[in-house]
């Protein structure tokens, strides 16, 4: 680093410009702070180096979620999807996911313009090299060229960039994603500030020229005919145009072979990989060792944009060598005359043990400094961006000094996602699924504005007329299923005649329109014409309406529960317990409650290590205190 006299003052330093530093730099500069965001490439700012879409199973929430607390990765999607569709719509609504393929220069470009005409964001192309703390509070951050930058607070979002090195074989560069240029030096002056730092990797498989692909032999994927938008404020009827078709192929038995026969080439294999790898998105030779009795693992062709004729073989990334990568593509049924645009690599990077994060993405040591994304362990641009967007507000209340923005697991994935992250030991890269969220059918991307809006609100990043908006839906949804609940329908001829249509039992006698949407059969929707006083409702007020009434149990079953875990989460531990002077607590228990020290019962809970019998003697000594 260079020796220079310059310097600025901001009131927020922002670290990357990924899909985390854009949520976190916009929702400082929205909230009217001074805010500064560095990036090693302008060009790499909102950069989607991986897969060409956004949203996806579980993923599809978050999007809805930064959305509903005034995020823009939503609304950047709707402007620059070129093809969308809703998955698991054969199953229960709380898996319903939305994603949409992205033209991906065009969602950079697009995201880039926004922050450029941000009021009080300044965009600064440079490496960050060191953090200026004092008595374990931030101060600012120095740069390669000596410039300091004072601020109140500072968010970290370095993604992938941090001593990174792409492996494709025995062949090793030492860039960041797409050969843009790695920060090699903020690691160490991390770790001088007695941050711990671990080391992941990632991959990425190769982009195909369209020209050399033979898509009579793949399946056609096409998007859905009706566009459901990510954005609350997104007008679907504005969503309108033509989509572009995905394509389904599969590896084969011939594939696996030459993987097999050079697994010895493979940097995972050969023991040059130092980081550890996702693994719920495995390469295609983890696959098939791992998965050794499976014949065939499903590929998905993909466009990259409308003004590129790059291709993206979902399913197959890797890491090996480039003659290994042409020979065991060209086996896969359509590519057998493929060519390579860009070969596939692995990527490893540095990122921090996110246990010494607070659930505000807070460092526990460090007063000021917030980290968000991949920085944190995790993988995805979509917990990337929930995670830049809940570090932005929190920086922006500490300067503030307001209350931080806590999303706990009952109200938002964005709250298991950091909840997991900063109470789990996560010794691989982080990936949100809808499996790990216990109150799922209360969390569904539908009422993601129902959930979270008012955050949004309180915070400031929703406007009034946004906020009237969503107390007006409310107030259709709880009139209109109050109606259905009161309004009765006889046995009369033309009811029994729907019935019958519907291959619905008959009426014996009276029944509320309510109990009709329940059978499984029927819906809001089918039983219109029967609904004699139906009113003219929006389409998101009657799929609230409908769900709400047919799960009906389902949902209040799960409000118990989260009422059960409230109970645990606002029993609150104070920060100097000697847990290790607890008289019952297990040795093991006591070392994990002090390593992590969890802000609740709740929280205690969660931690591996700490079993039920502890939280009983935890809940006992909290009494005894009193």
């Amino acid at each position: 680093m260079i020796n220079s006299t310059f310097s600025e003052k901001y009131d927020v330093v922002v670290v990357g410009a990924g899909h985390a530093g854009c949520e976190a730099a916009l929702a400082c500069a929205r909230l009217g702070l001074e805010t500064i965001v560095f990036t090693v490439s302008v060009n790499s700012i909102a950069l989607m180096p991986c897969n060409p879409n956004i949203g996806g199973s579980s993923k599809g929430h978050l999007v809805r979620e930064v959305d509903a607390l005034g995020g823009e990765m939503g609304k950047n999607i709707d402007k620059t999807y070129i093809q969308s569709k809703m998955l698991n719509v054969s199953k229960g609504p709380a898996v319903h996911s939305l994603r949409a393929q992205a033209d991906k220069s065009e969602y950079s470009r697009s995201m880039r313009q926004v922050l450029e005409n941000q009021e009080h964001l300044t965009i600064k192309q440079a490496e960050v090299c060191e953090l200026i703390v004092e008595e374990g509070i931030i101060k600012g951050v120095r740069i390669y060229t000596g410039g300091t930058y004072y601020a109140k607070a500072v968010v970290l979002c370095t993604g992938t960039y941090l001593r990174a090195r792409c492996l494709c074989g025995e062949a090793i560069t030492y860039t960041g994603p797409n050969g843009l240029m790695a920060a090699n030096l903020l690691t160490q002056s991390l770790i001088d500030n007695g941050i711990e730092m671990q080391r992941f990797k990632t991959g990425t498989p190769a982009r195909i020229d369209k020209r050399t692909i033979d898509f009579s032999k793949m399946e056609e994927q096409k998007g859905d005919d009706k566009v459901i938008p990510f954005s609350f404020s997104t007008d679907p009827d504005s969503l309108t145009k033509e989509q572009v078709s995905c394509y389904l192929t599969y590896t084969n038995e011939e594939t696996h072979k030459i993987i097999r026969d050079n697994l010895d080439r493979s940097p995972i294999y050969a023991g040059i990989i130092e980081g550890t790898g996702p693994r719920y998105c495995p390469s295609i030779e983890d696959k098939v060792v791992r998965f050794s009795d499976k014949n065939r693992h499903q590929l998905f062709v993909e466009p990259e944009g409308l003004s590129t004729n790059e291709m993206y073989i979902s399913g197959m990334s890797s890491s090996m060598p480039e003659d290994v990568q042409i020979q065991m593509y060209r086996t896969v049924p359509g590519l057998e005359n493929c060519k390579i645009v860009r070969n596939a690599y692995a990527i490893e990077y540095d990122c921090i043990n996110p246990i010494q994060l607070k659930h505000s993405l807070e460092f526990k040591k460090i007063k000021g400094l917030f980290a968000g994304g991949q920085f944190n362990g995790s993988s995805g641009y979509e917990e990337a961006a929930a995670q830049g967007l809940v570090a932005g507000i929190n920086a922006a209340m500490y300067c503030l000094n307001k209350d931080y923005l806590i999303i706990d697991r009952s109200e938002g994935y964005i709250g298991v996602l950091i909840d997991d992250l900063v109470t789990k030991e996560n010794h691989e890269p982080y990936r949100m699924m809808t499996s790990r969220a216990e109150y799922r059918l209360l969390l569904r991307q539908d009422n993601a504005d129902l959930r979270l809006r008012k955050k949004g609100y309180d915070v400031g990043l929703i406007t009034e007329e946004q906020y009237q908006q969503l107390l007006n839906k409310q107030s259709l949804i709880n009139e209109e299923i109050e109606r259905l609940k009161t309004t009765y329908v006889g046995s009369n001829s033309k009811v029994q005649s729907f019935m019958k249509k519907m291959n619905s039992s008959m009426l014996k006698s009276g029944s509320p329109l309510s109990e009709l949407i329940c059978r499984p059969e029927l819906d809001y929707d089918l039983i219109a014409p029967i609904d004699e006083n139906r009113p003219d409702l929006p389409n998101d007020v009657k799929e609230q309406v409908n769900i709400n009434i047919k799960y009906e149990g389902y949902i209040e079953r799960q409000k118990k529960q989260v009422a059960a875990f409230r109970k645990l989460e606002a029993k609150k531990l104070p920060d100097d317990i000697d847990y290790s002077s607890i008289k019952g607590l297990r040795l093991e228990a006591a070392s994990k409650l002090d390593k992590y020290k969890p802000v609740s019962i709740g929280h205690a809970s969660r931690i591996s290590g700490v079993s039920p019998a502890d939280i009983s003697v935890l809940v006992v000594y909290l009494e005894s205190r009193k």
